[in-house]
């Protein structure tokens, strides 16, 4: 995937239900995301069309999945498979041994599709979220 991918990406999600877009999403935290991780995010093409995407991000230790998706006519393919293996062999290279993923709970064919694929939900493991900016009316100035 490449940063001038990114409006097809865009449209991409936005029509794929259950997929969870936020200000992280657009053009320029998404160009700083790629840049940080190149080699680690792709995309699915039907000639000229993108029809899929798959974002990874690392911390050098683990990597992290984001916004597979393959658009709904495209489903049942294998093309979603695909993609994930293409994230594992880009993984494996850089000597990186596992992945996580963040499916919303109310994401039934996001949560069908990796318990298909052999993913494992982790009951141990309990996400937490911050935001890190500060509102303006927060910053004391």
């Amino acid at each position: 995937m490449r940063c001038t991918d990114y409006d097809a990406a865009l449209a991409l999600w936005q029509r794929c239900v259950g997929m969870g877009l936020s200000d992280a999403d657009e053009r320029e935290p998404m160009t700083r995301f790629m840049e940080r991780n190149p080699g680690l995010n792709f995309i699915a093409l039907d000639e000229e069309n993108l029809i899929g995407t798959v974002l990874c991000g690392s911390d050098g230790r683990r990597g992290y999945l984001y916004h597979l998706a393959v658009d709904p006519a495209y489903r049942r393919q294998g093309i979603g498979t695909e993609l994930v293996g293409a994230v594992f062999d880009a993984l494996h290279a850089i000597d990186i041994h596992k992945c996580h993923i963040m499916v919303y709970a109310t994401n039934e064919t996001g949560l069908a599709f990796w318990k298909q694929e052999g993913w494992v939900t982790r009951p141990e493991i309990v996400l937490m979220s911050k935001n890190v900016r500060r509102k303006k009316e927060d910053s004391g100035c």
